[in-house]
């Protein structure tokens, strides 16, 4: 089944430009050096009930979340796959309000897909939304789901990789010949054997300099070239690295990943 991924934001906890810096990069004129906070859709077709629909996962909903769904034109989320609790990747849940309503009325909420963590995070977070006192008419329709090893939506299977962010564990995934791994500073031994076959890596690169809770360019070129990815973009990425000179760099088949950068996939 053919699919695409679309960035739906490339940069940092705090994006980029970077507030109250004037450096090039955040000063740049290149659209592609402007980068709204990770998240990223896969869409495709499905078929199954004989009538096609396009069918739309969310991977992440950060602050910038209301920006990127109108950019993106979403009329519709059919699930919600989170990587983990931090501000920039689940600030803009609320975000899903008008989209929920449309699911809603077809029957059932949009499914959230997170961990335990996650799911305590957003319950408290989300008190108005998750609270069984909660009496917000205009509330997302939405229900939180536990993170399973596999969860198959609309005939595509979304696989956990666990990876790791600093000290804590998060998650990775994998649909098709696609894998989406952000804010990771290492890949634990077991989880290579979840990514053979990878052909298009997603995988964050924030700068060159060591940081203790995310990869290094070098770092993640090495996983790339582990993997055996033709295909590897780079993305969750700061105002150290400018689009055009960063890419100039990169060895053939790697790149930056860009808001807005659709790539087709397999599923």
């Amino acid at each position: 089944m053919e699919g695409s991924l679309t960035f739906l934001g490339t940069g940092t906890s705090m994006g980029v430009p970077t507030v109250g810096c004037g450096c090039a990069v955040c000063t740049s004129a290149n659209p592609r050096d402007k980068r709204l906070r990770p998240s990223a859709l896969v869409r495709w077709n499905d078929s199954m009930n004989g009538t096609p629909r396009e069918r739309v996962v969310v991977i992440d909903t950060g602050p910038d979340f209301r920006e990127q769904a109108l950019r993106a034109g979403l009329k519709r989320v059919d699930a919600v796959f989170y990587t983990h609790s931090h501000a920039d990747h689940i600030l803009g849940m609320d975000d899903l309000r008008p989209l929920s309503f449309t699911v809603f009325r077809e029957g059932a909420p949009i499914p959230l897909y997170v961990s335990p963590e996650t799911a305590e995070v957003l319950n408290r977070v989300y008190d108005y939304t998750f609270s069984p006192r909660a009496t917000y008419p205009n509330r997302a329709r939405v229900a939180l789901k536990p993170l399973e090893e596999q969860t198959p939506v609309y005939g595509v299977e979304f696989l956990r990789v666990p990876i790791t962010h600093g000290q804590q564990e998060i998650a990775g995934f994998r649909f098709g010949n696609a894998a989406y791994l952000t804010d990771v500073s290492d890949i634990p031994e077991s989880s290579f054997g979840l990514l053979g076959g990878v052909e298009v890596l997603v995988v964050s690169a924030l700068r060159h300099k060591p940081h203790p809770s995310h990869a290094t360019v070098e770092q993640a070129l090495g996983w790339s070239r582990r993997i055996g990815a033709r295909q590897t973009w780079l993305t969750h990425v700061a105002h150290d690295l400018g689009h055009e000179e960063t890419n100039r760099a990169l060895p053939e088949g790697v790149k930056l990943a860009y808001d807005g950068l659709s790539v087709p996939v397999t599923l």
